[in-house]
């Protein structure tokens, strides 16, 4: 049974988690002095996160119960966000975003390819129909406004032609000679009628025919019947007419595809029965505490309290566990604020206010440097994984899944988690509004009280309206037009004006690139060198993906806003903010000088920023893509009216970035090939982390030689012994990734192909396509640096 390896898998995992926190109770709570050994116990303890982290995720990925799933996803998000919090410790340990692991991978026997990020697909599979759908609108908008290139038309060959013609005629030539093979079974089957007709059967005759005819109903019912069970079993068809043993395999095979919608309908059940049977029950036992907490409160302060109001949570603030006393305490303790603020309203009406006296501010005493070890800061995550961890010990570790073919729910696992939402919906629509109206009228038959002050309410909304009032005159109309509309109509516009562009489907690990084992050995020396091809993959797979794919990491991980990637052109910085969109399913907003040139002045940079905000947060995830971003910073004098407008993005950005709270999964994304032509001040000041993409660097060429081979085999070129991969690897140092691509495209033609088999690719072919491009120079990669 193919689920059972992936409850195992969980298993294990599940004790290798137990065992992680187990060690982060006994070290990461203790201060240390020695860095070096706190870097090693922070290093140690993200690979192992990471490989907890591998497994987890393919155990959610290919488990089909859904309880175990859900038990699954909550301890995978708290991994992730771990693995953020240690990764942030690390970088600010070292100040750096480059770690040197291979003495770390040594001991645990781990290889390089153990620390790169798994990227979850239930980021996608879980919103796949919202996402097509979502494209399929993008694609009709782009095409109703004249946006989308037109494929290139292709000349035909002429050995596709004459397949093309030969395909057409072999089909006329089949169907004429089945029209002839017509005629001639009905001219046949006139004849022997006739024949019938004229020579009357036997009796023998007459039952051969009955029995051909019933043996061929028969067979055909079976044949029918087999083919229905295969179907069955394949799952293409239901199977509600099959035996149990094939229905229930036919169940197993469509569980993965029905899951969301089983689970929906199951909830909906239990919640129903739950609201019919407990209901009653609920409802009686929050009247009778509500009760109990107002009698208790009246037998300390001497008078009924005011009913909490609905924007406090009603009485749901009640049934916080406290004490009589505490409750009297925090009465007496509104009252004297209610009382404090009437006397400063009437100071203030009867006569001028008193100037308020300026603290004193304490006396000035020599800073005291205290030298304390390293200590873990405090984690939104551990909580979390504790969590998950002993969930998983009461309800999952000692069931026997050997019962569990059919990966069925438990009840009581789903009522449990329903009671309480059953629970506030009763509390909300039926409870208080009964019990504040007891409430009004016990007050007023014991204490002789009307209820709470209405004056004051109604002072308040006139107060609400005339603040309403001012913003409204105060705002721009503009602004304020676009509170009206509606999602869709904004994201019309975004598109139509190539705000909103489409995502270019590829993958994080099309990024190629390889482990240079040198680069430790110069790190040793005391260098740093430049980081490699896959470290800029974790990096952004850590900033970018992890935490824009889950909502639980994104509002309690290291926020991240904003995310700068720079190097020299053709290092494939676009392709990796593509990447990013492609992994989470986000919408790609650009914001470039020809897409705001219909938005001029700083009114019309505002609104489009107001636009993407407000589309961004509601089909969050969302990226905003700023190419050649140093423009926007650069120090000299703009030359035309669209970098004009664009350089007052610089002032507006910090504003956008405040506007983005832990709940938006909005990421902005930079991209510069010139980031020292910028002022570094603002500059920096943007982009919480900039990740330095350099170009490929192989010392050995080992990289080079394989990025040479996969760019040509994608192509559809052939290796022969004329094509030297290691010379080419040896000349093209110095050129990027997109050099390499770019040559092999202009070498490797349509016709070019063609000749291919007659005409092997030779090395000077590429040498002299590649001389035609400029190198990253030594002087430009110093300058990175």
């Amino acid at each position: 049974f193919p689920s059972s390896t992936y409850i195992k898998m969980w298993a294990d995992t599940q004790r290798e988690l137990e065992t992680m926190l187990q060690r982060e109770r006994e070290e990461f709570l203790q201060p240390e002095e020695d860095r070096e050994k706190v870097m090693k116990m922070l290093a140690t303890a993200y690979v192992q996160y990471l490989a907890i982290f591998r497994k987890l995720e393919e155990a959610h990925d290919h488990l089909i119960h859904q309880q175990k799933r859900a038990a699954v996803r909550q301890v995978l998000d708290g991994v992730m966000g771990r693995i953020l919090e240690i990764k942030k410790e690390m970088v600010a340990l070292e100040n750096s975003e480059c770690h040197y692991m291979d003495g770390i991978l040594m001991d645990l026997k781990r290889v390089p390819e153990d620390i790169e990020i798994p990227i979850p697909k239930y980021f996608i599979k879980e919103k796949l129909g919202i996402l097509q759908d979502r494209e399929k609108y993008l694609h009709e908008i782009l095409l109703n406004a004249g946006l989308l290139e037109q494929e290139p038309v292709t000349a035909m060959t002429l050995e596709e032609g004459i397949k093309v013609i030969q395909v057409a005629e072999r089909a006329r030539q089949g169907r004429a000679r089945a029209a002839f093979m017509r005629r001639i079974y009905l001219e046949e089957k006139r004849q022997s009628k006739k024949v019938e007709q004229e020579t009357g059967k036997s009796p023998d005759d007459a039952a051969k025919s009955i029995q051909k005819v019933w043996r061929g109903y028969r067979q055909r019912k079976k044949t029918e019947k087999l083919r229905e069970e295969e179907m069955i079993f394949l799952g293409m068809v239901s199977g509600a007419s099959l035996p149990p043993d094939l229905e229930a395999m036919s169940t197993l095979q469509k569980a993965n595809v029905l899951q969301g919608e089983v689970q929906e309908r199951e909830d909906f059940t239990f919640m129903h029965e739950l609201r019919s049977t407990e209901g009653p029950h609920i409802k009686e036992t929050l009247q009778d505490q509500i009760t109990q907490c107002f009698l208790e409160c009246r037998h300390i302060t001497g008078r009924f309290p005011d009913y909490p109001p609905a924007k406090t949570g009603g009485s749901k603030a009640i049934f916080i566990e406290k004490h009589p006393e505490q409750v009297a305490a925090e009465l007496a303790a509104k009252k004297e604020a209610e009382r404090i603020e009437k006397e400063r309203e009437k100071d203030g009406k009867g006569g001028k206010e008193k100037p308020k006296e300026k603290p004193k501010k304490p006396p000035k005493v020599g800073k005291q440097v205290v030298v304390e070890g390293w200590k873990m800061g405090p984690s939104n995550f551990l909580s979390i994984l504790e969590e998950g961890s002993s969930q998983y010990q009461v309800f999952w570790e000692n069931r026997d899944n050997r019962s569990d073919f059919l990966q069925d729910h438990d009840p009581e696992l789903i009522k449990g988690r329903e009671r309480e939402e059953v629970e506030g919906e009763i509390r909300v629509q039926q409870v208080d509004e009964v019990m504040q109206e007891k409430l009004l009228k016990v007050k007023q038959a014991v204490d002789g009280e009307t209820g709470p002050q209405g004056k004051a309410k109604k002072e308040k909304r006139k107060k609400e309206k005339k603040r309403c009032r001012k913003r409204r005159k105060g705002g721009h109309e503009k602004l304020m037009s676009l509170a009206c509309r509606t999602i869709d109509s904004l994201y019309q516009e975004l598109a139509k004006e190539r705000l909103l562009i489409k995502v270019k489907n590829v993958n994080l690990s099309d990024y190629i690139g390889y482990y240079d084992c040198l680069r430790n050995i110069l790190h040793e020396t005391g260098a740093q060198p430049m980081p490699s091809i896959p470290e800029v993959r974790q990096l952004v797979a850590l900033y970018g993906i992890l935490p824009l794919g889950s909502q639980i990491v994104h509002e309690n991980a290291p926020l991240v806003k904003s995310l700068l990637l720079a190097g020299p052109a053709g290092v494939g910085k676009k392709m990796l903010v593509h990447a990013i969109c492609t992994a989470t399913g986000a919408n790609l907003f650009n914001l470039t000088p020809s897409s705001t040139r219909n938005y001029p002045g700083k009114d019309g940079l505002i609104m489009i920023l107001h636009m993407i905000l407000k589309v961004g947060k509601e089909l969050q995830p969302s990226v905003v893509w700023i190419g050649d971003t140093e423009r926007i910073f650069s120090k000299g004098a703009p030359k035309v009216e669209d970098e004009v407008n664009f350089k007052r993005l610089a002032k507006i950005l910090p504003h956008f970035l405040k506007a983005l709270k832990p709940k938006d999964r909005v990421l902005l994304v930079g991209t510069s090939n010139r980031p020292f032509d910028a002022n570094l001040g603002p500059f920096c000041k943007v982009y919480q982390k900039i990740i330095l993409i350099p170009k490929p660097d192989y010392l050995t060429r080992f990289g080079k030689y394989f990025l040479w081979k996969h760019y040509i085999l994608q192509r559809g070129g052939a290796l022969t012994k004329l094509l030297n991969l290691n010379c080419l690897a040896q000349v093209s140092d110095g050129f990027t990734q997109g050099h390499v691509v770019d040559v092999v495209h202009a070498v490797l033609t349509e016709l070019r192909l063609l000749q291919m088999a007659r005409k092997p690719l030779r090395t000077a072919e590429f040498v002299t396509s590649l001389a035609r491009h400029d190198p990253v120079y030594k002087e430009e990669e110093v300058t990175f640096q």
